[in-house]
């Protein structure tokens, strides 16, 4: 029997990894399909504190990997099937194995919501990106014009994010209006670096041949139109989905599927707690997702403790 049994690779997961490990908990880390989670896709990190001249994210990840395993974390590149949280300890399965836990950290992150369309997947990290913040500052962006593709709350941030980088950040929409707050849609329309294209979409991102973005193709939903704009990145806003299907009719979930904490990071099931990005819809920093595996390791081992396990 596992005393806590992390479910998730990323920055949460190894944080929480990292501090029951040094509470003497030998905390299992089961790593998912994506050892490393999201962060893994990222070329460059250079908002994570520590790291002055920036630090590969599968880099990042391996350290935080090797960190936690230096103090008794236990690491299983295992896939969760199914789990069963109706009585402690909680039954998991794992890669058809069942595993015993007296507590389980959820972290399983989320993903990115894609376009589909040809040259996103084989331009990821080479000017296709999810993540403004994350990579907006990259010198192979600075100067250059750049796509935001969405139009709510997110993709209005990240266009205004980009504008301090981009020599002109184009706003692509499917509508003629944006669906941001009311103060986030003047705040962007008001800006003269951003200048939205509406009723139209994404249909190709180039070019795979040069192994580099050099521009969109774009279709205008009304008229059939279609063009080609020049970029040197496109920066995707479509929205995030939380890895919780496993968990669902289990935990308590919003509407759009990100687990609710209760009571600190734990869920409405005593003894399961959860940290990062399939709890977090507004942040979904790499270190907000730190903080709070490191808050859920240290909830779960004060229960460990009450529970007098």
């Amino acid at each position: 029997m596992e005393k806590v049994v992390i479910i998730g690779s990323g920055p949460a997961g190894w944080t929480a990894a990292l501090y029951t490990a040094r509470a003497q908990l030998a905390p299992l880390v089961l790593t998912g399909q994506q050892p490393g989670g999201l962060l893994t896709t990222t070329s460059i990190v250079e908002n994570f504190p520590g790291f002055p001249e920036g630090v590969d994210g599968y880099e990042l990840m391996t350290r935080m990997q090797k960190q936690a395993e230096r103090f008794g974390a236990k690491t299983s590149f295992g896939v969760v099937e199914s789990v069963d949280f109706s009585a402690r300890p909680f039954n998991l399965v794992v890669d058809g194995e069942k595993v015993i836990a007296e507590t389980v950290i959820i972290a399983t992150g989320a993903g990115h919501k894609h376009l589909g369309v040809p040259g996103e997947h084989e331009l990821e990290t080479k000017g296709t990106t999810y993540c403004a913040t994350c990579d907006g500052a990259l010198p192979v962006f600075r100067n250059q014009p750049l796509v935001v593709v969405g139009g709510g709350d997110s993709a209005c941030e990240e266009a205004l994010y980009l504008t301090r980088f981009g020599s002109v950040v184009h706003l692509v929409h499917r509508r003629d209006s944006l669906r941001a707050s009311k103060i986030m849609a003047e705040r962007t329309l008001a800006n003269p670096k951003i200048k939205p294209i509406w009723d139209s979409a994404v249909t190709e991102i180039l070019d795979v041949k040069q192994d580099k973005v050099t521009a969109v193709k774009l279709k205008n939903l009304k008229t059939g139109e279609e063009t080609s704009l020049s970029c040197a990145g496109v920066f995707i806003a479509i929205g995030h989905v939380p890895n919780t299907e496993i968990f669902k009719g289990k935990i308590i979930t919003d509407e759009n599927g990100f687990i609710v904490p209760q009571q600190g990071t734990m869920t409405n099931v005593p003894g399961v707690f959860v940290a990062g990005d399939c709890a977090d819809h507004v942040y979904r920093q790499a270190i907000t997702a730190a903080g709070a595996g490191c808050a859920a390791a240290i909830d779960a081992e004060r229960f460990l403790a009450a529970a007098n396990v």
